[in-house]
This record gives C-alpha cells, structure tokens and sequence, in this order.
C-alpha cells in the first residue's frame, strides 16, 4: 500500500502483514479514497483468514474494519460481499477464496474507473470542440488513481483526454484539513505530466464566477437512492457556485458507491474527525489554544446540484440514477 500520509514529500510503500495493519491503514487515512478503501478492506479481510477463518472470526473481523470509517459504503460493499462469499464454501478454502476476491474486486475497479472515463471524456471532447481551447476542469480533494487502483474517478476522464491529446487544464483545491488536494491530487497529476494549478479551497467561488472552469467533476463517497452524494467536506459548495455560475456539476463513481438503500443524503453517517486536524498545520498550531473546533470529514449535496453521474453504463441523470443501478444489478 502506498502510504498516502507522507506524499508529496516521499513514496512509502507499506506492506500489510495481517488484519490489524488493515484496520491500521484505514483508520488512519494511510489509504484514502471510497474505492481503494472497499480494496483494502477485502485485502484485510483475506489477512484476518489466514489466521482464523471460521464464520465467527470473519464477521468479527468484518465488523471491525467497517468501524473504521462510517460514510464511505465502498467499505462495507466490498466486506459483505467476501463475508458472504466466504460462508458459502469450507473453512479450509476460505483463505484462498479470499484472496482472490480481493484481488477481483481490485481489477473490477480498474475496469470501471476506466468505463467512468470515458463517460467523462465525451464531456471533455465536446467542450474542446466548441471551443478549440484547453479544457478547464475543477476538482475537490482526492479522487484519483490514489484513490482507486488506476485511473481513479473523477481524474479518469482527464487522463483519458490527456491520452487522446485532448489539452486540458485541472484546477486542484488544497482540500483543508488534510490537504489531499495538494498533497495527493497534485502530486499525481504531476507525476502524470497533467498541467494543473494549485488554489486555496476559498477560490472555487471566483473561478467559477470569472469563467475559469468549464466543467466540474468531483468523486463521491456514497451515494443515496435519490442522487444526494456524500463527498469530501467543500464539495458541496462548489456544486452551489457551479450552479450560479452556469458550470456543469458531475459526480464520477463506480457502483459500489451508490447505496440503494440508503433513500436521502440525511440517512448518510457523516464521519467527524479529530479537532487537532483543524486547529494544526503540520504540527504548529493556527489558533489560540482554548478555540475550539469541528472537523466533518464529509458533506452532502443535494440531487438537486447535480448535472450527472458519471457511471460505468454512462452519463446519468440524478433522477434516473435508481432505475440504471437496478437494471445492471437486479434484487435477487
């Protein structure tokens, strides 16, 4: 795993011995991003097998890495999909078994975000024809290959374009407190080769007034049965100026971020981390020592604010959203 807490100062490759160091990484934000947290946690799943597989042991340790961070629903797809997989076959099977789904849910994730891409790249591909200049694409904290396995969400269509010879230009937000923006978004944009500027989190609002951006496209965390998506704390407010401004809004996810039975963004869990996130920057503090803060890791926009989804099966419209979801994955 690359430990995403040292980047962009240095590339740390961790590697996981057992379950706990699963829920470690997690915890911790060692691993970030909804999709590769549902990877890690299948991974870590497989780990705790190794040691006792039978059915109480796995819905323990099932139960402890879905602890670890409660808005993303990627984590608890991914367990549940292997918990269940896992009980249908012998204990002494169980470990390779799981292994192996981790792995397959891995490569269903690079598939996907590739399918994600290109849903976006049609958008992209549109905007540069009309206009015959540099597409200038705005994103909110990390949503890319960090975030994934390869290609990521919301940066999926922008390497595609960028494959294609597409010129396009991405407006990265520091994403306060943890500045995944700039420590995570930039870095592999710039390792890419993307041309890309860093702003505070306070300039999406001018940007998007002064006409600097054509289109918007932020990855998601969870999303409800009516289209309210769950992302990074300051998402919402960028699809809020995006709609004054007349700026196409559009939430990048695979499937298993979408919760059809979660029925609005109210019902979403809304993690709230450690203050000292916010009352510190790199170790020296920004306030007087008796302010007190709040950290919300996440928002909720509402369906409302949302142009599209871009999907694996596509762009999609908020309100179709359902109905898609449920004719590529009927109930049983």
């Amino acid at each position: 795993m690359i430990d995403q807490r040292v980047l962009p100062h240095e590339l740390r490759i961790d590697r996981w011995a057992d379950a706990h160091d699963a829920v470690m990484g997690i915890a911790d934000m060692t691993v970030r991003g909804a999709p590769l947290i549902g990877v890690a946690a299948a991974y870590g799943l497989a780990l705790a097998a190794r040691v006792d597989a039978t059915d109480d042991a796995l819905r323990r340790a099932a139960e402890v890495l879905a602890a670890t961070r409660p808005t993303a629903v990627n984590l608890v797809w991914a367990l549940r999909r292997c918990v269940d997989s896992a009980l249908g076959v012998s204990i002494a099977e169980r470990p390779p078994l799981l292994r192996g789904l981790a792995e397959q849910i891995a490569d269903e994730d690079v598939e996907q975000c590739r399918r994600i891409g290109l849903a976006g790249l049609a958008l992209i591909e549109e905007r540069h024809r009309r206009t015959g200049q540099p597409v200038q694409v705005m994103t909110h904290c990390n949503a890319g290959r960090l975030a994934c396995i390869e290609y990521g969400t919301a940066t999926a269509p922008v390497y595609l374009a960028q494959q294609a010879g597409i010129p396009v230009h991405v407006w990265v937000s520091e994403t306060r407190p943890r500045n995944q923006g700039a420590a995570l978004t930039a870095w592999e944009l710039a390792d890419r080769g993307v041309d890309h500027t860093l702003v505070v989190d306070n300039a999406a609002g001018h940007l998007l007034m002064h006409g600097s951006v054509d289109l918007v496209i932020v990855g998601a965390d969870r999303v409800a049965a009516n289209g309210d998506t769950a992302n990074k704390i300051g998402t919402s407010l960028k699809a809020y100026a995006a709609s004054v401004a007349g700026v196409g809004f559009h939430v990048a996810l695979p499937w298993s971020t979408f919760d059809p039975s979660c029925p609005t963004g109210a019902a979403i869990p809304i993690e709230e981390r450690d203050p000292s996130e916010v009352l510190r920057f790199h170790g020296a503090a920004v306030a007087p020592a008796a302010t007190p803060a709040r950290n919300w890791g996440f928002d909720v926009t509402p369906s409302a604010y949302v142009t599209s989804f871009l999907t694996p099966h596509g762009i999609v419209d908020p309100g179709e959203m359902l109905t898609v979801f449920e004719r590529h994955h009927p109930r049983v």
